[in-house]
Order: structure tokens, then sequence, then C-alpha cells
């Protein structure tokens, strides 16, 4: 089931691909309202900015996906990852997106501007933007995925805690 709402962004290494991509989602998904938050031209930016409008608003609207550009895909796929609640898959072919969606369960799509031919990075979008997650044990794995994600990330707190903790006492 195809969202109704996908968010967009991407550098300046990438700016090309969006550009070639946005009426392609016009026309083979018209269904799909696309926000296009950017970049609006091929000046530098930074991916974290891009990675962080797409992944907030993808956060604040339920059921919406995000589609994140960078040169590889690789920077702003990590940066994408750095927020809790978002599943961000790198994508390189039909098969790594229908994955994405149906075990993973990613609600951002990263593609490489520079890596990804034209063509190919229409066939991963649709794939991300017509498959959802299979039945299965699959839905459990993401669960317990974010589980040990909000354990770790306690254990890490704790331990800086305690290993910047200092008891100031004096005995008489």
């Amino acid at each position: 089931m195809a969202p109704k709402k996908l968010i967009v962004g991407c550098d300046h290494g990438a700016f090309a691909l969006k550009q070639a991509l946005l009426p392609y989602l016009a026309s083979a998904h018209a269904d799909v309202d696309v926000e296009d938050v950017g970049s609006y031209d091929d000046s530098r930016v930074d991916y974290p900015d891009i990675a962080a409008k797409v992944c907030t608003k993808v956060l604040a609207q339920e059921g919406s996906l995000g589609l994140v550009l960078c040169g590889t895909g690789i920077g702003i796929s990590i940066a994408a990852n750095k927020f809790n609640g978002i599943r961000c898959a790198l994508a390189h072919d039909h098969y790594t997106a229908l994955m994405s969606r149906e075990h993973n369960n990613a609600n951002v799509l990263s593609i490489g501007g520079r890596v990804t031919g034209i063509e190919v990075a229409k066939d991963i979008l649709t794939t991300f933007l017509t498959n959802d997650l299979a039945e299965g044990n699959h839905a459990g794995r993401i669960v317990r995925k974010q589980l040990k994600c909000y354990v770790f990330a306690r254990k890490c707190l704790w331990s800086h805690i305690l290993a910047n903790f200092t008891l100031n006492v004096s005995f008489p």
C-alpha cells in the first residue's frame, strides 16, 4: 500500500537525481503527496541537515515515508539512522528496496545520486513505495532491534554517569 505522504530531501551530490525523480513521482505515483524539503539547487549543503529535515517530518506525520539522497547514499543514511524511530535503508536495486520494506519495515529510503542510474532509482523508489512489512517473524525482530537500542542507550548513559561520578565525603 502506497503511503499518503513522502518527504524528499537531498544534498548537492544528488540534486540531479532528485530533479529526475520528482516528475516521475508526480506521474507514476500521483496518489502520493510529495513534500520536497531541499536542497533546491546544486549549491553545497550538509547532508546531516537534510536528513534532519526529512526525519523530523517523517516522525511527525504518522504513516509517511522519507527519501534521502546524497552522492553515495551512505552518509545521509547514517545521519538519518541517528533519529530514534527512523529505520533508513540504503538500497542499490529492486531486491534491497523490497527487503528494506518487507523484512526491516524501513520508513526512510536512501539512494546514491552519483552511483545509481535514474531508471534503477525509479525502480527502487516504486518498490519501496508499493511494499509493506511481510507477515511472520519480521515484526518481532523489529521490536527486538528497537528494544536492544533502548537498552544499549540506557547502559551507555549509566556508564557515563558512573564514570563521571565523584563522591566527596570526608570522615572525622
